[in-house]
This record gives structure tokens, C-alpha cells and sequence, in this order.
């Protein structure tokens, strides 16, 4: 902990970002809490929350691409300013859906939400080499994934404690400020390059063929295994995170009963073992070698995706609440572990278009399992579709894996960062 003070004391930059995220990301999680709660008093429909997380997904699948070729194109800072400020808006007028009848505005507000997300998660991802130093780095990364697991515990606890006492609209303006202060955070940020990729120009082709550009990353991508295989792990992963996304709230409201609040506590746990996951990533991961490093992957998921079904046949809900935390926690290591491999080894040329992909890659798996769970939702028990998505998620061990014991995932090339920069500890390989 005292290396996270270290870092906040002494990074001008990289404190402003980590201050506009701990307040954008709690408003974040007021929304979430306050769209699921309010759907489900409407409708109590798993279906029609299965609708507003396939419309912020479909909006990722647009604005992902877009977002990866004009952050490798433009200023990143400028970018995600002007992300936060659209958001800002689009927060606000959430407001107007609170009325029992308006469910298709929720649609429309949260597609818009997560189409314009993209221009600043991926952004903030891409800039972080360039505000963190080579002792920093790995740091950054884990306090920045930290941060946002700690600020799910927070946002989400608070959130349905808010909901449940004072009503929507409080969330939804405090969401649309929380925006507005993040924009005010990232302005401060000040660099003697700026913050655009290290591109100096751009051909004729780069301006008016877009889509050509973002193929060239895809490219980039599949000719380098490792960073393919680690956005494939987020494939993996939401083949059964999609249906938990809708589960959370299912098993909240409707299993055990308990409300917008309990909706807030299934999400805050969840953000409690994420937040232990990170925590431990961030101890080991100076520590461990390459190899070893691929081999905690495969462990993570087959932790991950057993707790999950052991989460969703607890008769409990206390049990539920432990084995949650427990998955998320094997989930968290995997995410810091591996988001510090591609800042190590993408270079500042790709790495908006890297980001974004994985991020649109995600979601759009997430898509399917949620349309899945979401047609489901009505006719079979929460819990079984629970056990499939434990399931499904724990099959990324098997393919992870067999990539490792074939020899497919050898560490490339330092990319990232300059060789010469990078902290060694231990193993030379790392």
C-alpha cells in the first residue's frame, strides 16, 4: 500500500486521473444499480434487463472500433474529455426514464452511455505508459484496476442504500456530476510530448480509409500471439460474465428477495473480491515469472468459473455473497496480470485500437451469453443458468492452457515500453 501513496504523492498526472476516476466510476455504479432496481420494479422481467445490457453492449460493439482508430489518430486528453462531457448530458437526461412506461428511453440513454465509454476507458488505458515511469508502471496499473473495483464495492453499496432511501433521480444527478468532475480531472493532466500515439503523420489512406486503419490493428494483434491470446481471455470470460451481469440483479431481487439493496450487496461482494484479487496481482506481480504468469491464468479461471457455479446453487445468502467474492477475486488477478503484459508489450502506435478491440471484443461476446440468459430468464430457474455460466467461463483454463503446454504463447518483444526502462525483478525474461 504504501508504493499506491508513493505513486499519488509524487505523479502530478497520474494523481488527477486516479482522483476524476475513484468519483466518475462511484457515479458509474449509482446508474447501474438505480437502471437494474427500476427496470425490475417495472416489468420484473430478467428479460427486459437483459435489453438494456444488450443495448450497452451493441453500443460498445459501434463505438469500440471508432474509438480505437481516433485515440491512435488524435489527442488522447481531448478525447476523453469530451467523452466525459457527452456523458455528463446523457446521465442527466436518465431522469426522464424514471416514470413507469418510459423503459425504451432506458434503452436508448444506456446505448448512448456505452457507445460514447469507449473514447475514454481505452484512452485512459493507452495514456497510461505516458504518465507512469518505468517504476511506475506496474503500479499504475494495479492501483488503476484497484480503484475500480474498489469504487464498484463503494458505488455499489452506497448506490442501492441511495436508491432504496431517496429515489432515481439522486442517482442519475450524481452520476451526470460525477462525469463532469472526471472531465475536470483530466484536464489538469499536463505532458511535455502530449498525448497523442507516436505517429508524427498520417497518410491519405489513414484520413478517409478509417476501417482500414482499424484492420491494421487487428493485424497487429493476431501477429503477435500473447496479446491475441489475452484479448481471447476476455472472450472466454464473457461467454459466462454476460449472463452474471444479469443474474447479479435476478438473484438480488428475485431469489433471495432483498430489493434494490440487495442487488447493491451481490455487487458490492463482487467488488470485494475483485478488490482482493488486485491486491494480490499487484504483490506477485513483480514477483513471478513469464511462464509462471501464464500458468496463474489458467488457475484463475478454473477458481473463477467453479466458485461462480458454486455461487449460483448456494442456498444462502450469505454462502452466495462468499462464493461471489471469491470468483471475482480470481477474476481480478487475471485482468491486472495480464492488462500489465499488453502495457508492457503493445506499442503506443496500437495501443487505442488494442484496447478498444478487446474492450468491443468483450462485449460483443458478452451480447450472446446476455441475449441467451435474457430469453431464458423466463422459463428456467436463475440458478440453472448460473451453473452454465460458471461453466462457460471456466472453459477459458482449457483453452488458455493448451495454447501455454503447445508452445503458442511465447512472450514477445518489449513494445510498450522501452527496454531499457523496464524494472527487473527477479527473472530477466519479465
Amino acid at each position: 500500500m504504501t508504493g499506491f501513496a508513493g505513486l499519488l504523492r509524487s505523479n502530478r498526472n497520474y494523481r488527477y486521473t486516479w482522483i476524476g476516476q475513484v468519483v466518475s466510476e462511484v457515479g458509474d455504479h449509482y446508474n447501474n444499480i438505480a437502471v437494474f432496481s427500476l427496470v425490475l420494479a417495472n416489468t420484473r422481467s430478467g428479460l427486459v434487463v437483459a435489453g438494456i445490457l444488450l443495448a450497452r453492449g451493441f453500443a460498445v460493439m459501434l463505438g469500440g472500433p471508432i474509438a480505437g482508430v481516433l485515440l491512435d489518430r488524435m489527442d488522447r486528453k481531448r478525447l476523453m474529455i469530451t467523452s466525459d462531457l457527452v456523458r455528463a448530458v446523457i446521465a442527466l437526461l436518465f431522469i426522464f426514464g424514471i416514470p413507469a412506461g418510459r423503459t425504451g428511453l432506458l434503452y436508448l440513454l444506456s446505448g448512448c452511455l456505452m457507445f460514447a465509454s469507449p473514447f475514454f476507458t481505452s484512452g485512459r488505458a493507452a495514456i497510461l505508459p505516458s504518465i507512469a515511469s518505468k517504476d511506475e508502471l506496474h503500479t499504475a496499473n494495479s492501483l488503476t484496476q484497484l480503484t475500480q473495483w474498489t469504487t464498484l464495492v463503494i458505488g455499489a453499496f452506497l448506490g442501492g442504500t441511495s436508491v432504496a432511501g431517496f429515489g432515481y433521480t439522486l442517482a442519475f444527478a450524481f452520476n451526470a456530476f460525477s462525469f463532469l468532475f472526471s472531465a475536470l480531472c483530466i484536464w489538469q493532466l499536463r505532458g511535455p510530448r502530449g498525448f497523442r500515439s507516436g505517429r508524427d503523420t498520417l497518410t491519405e489512406s489513414h484520413v478517409v480509409r478509417p476501417w482500414h486503419e482499424y484492420t491494421e490493428g487487428l493485424r497487429y494483434m493476431r501477429a503477435t500471439p500473447l496479446i491475441l491470446g489475452v484479448g481471447l481471455v476476455g472472450v472466454g470470460w464473457a461467454t459466462g460474465g454476460g449472463a452474471a451481469q444479469i443474474l447479479f440483479s435476478i438473484f438480488g431481487e428475485v431469489v433471495f428477495q432483498r430489493g434494490p439493496a440487495g442487488i447493491g450487496v451481490i455487487w458490492g461482494c463482487a467488488g470485494i473480491g475483485l478488490v482482493c484479487g488486485a491486491l494480490f496481482a499487484n504483490y506477485i506481480g513483480k514477483r513471478i515469472q513469464f511462464e509462471t504468469y501464464k500458468r496463474v491464468i489458467s488457475l484463475c479461471y478454473v477458481v473463477h468459473g467453479g466458485s461462480y457455479v458454486l455461487f449460483s446453487q448456494a442456498p444462502t445468502f450469505a454462502g452466495a455473497l462468499f462464493f461471489i467474492a471469491l470468483s471475482r477475486a480470481a477474476v481480478a488477478v487475471s485482468s491486472v496480470l495480464n492488462t500489465g503484459q499488453l502495457l508492457r508489450h503493445v506499442s503506443n502506435d496500437f495501443r487505442g485500437r488494442v484496447f478498444s478491440t478487446i474492450e468491443t471484443w468483450t462485449w460483443a461476446t458478452m451480447m450472446v451469453s446476455m441475449a441467451i440468459a435474457g430469453l431464458l430468464s423466463d422459463h428456467v430457474s436463475p440458478r440453472m443458468i448460473g451453473l452454465g455460466a460458471g461453466v462457460l467461463s471456466s472453459t477459458t483454463a482449457i483453452f488458455w492452457g493448451w495454447g501455454n503446454l503447445s508452445g503458442k504463447l511465447p512472450e514477445p518483444a518489449l513494445a510498450g515500453v522501452e527496454p531499457q526502462e523496464v524494472e527487473v525483478h527477479g527473472d530477466p525474461t519479465i
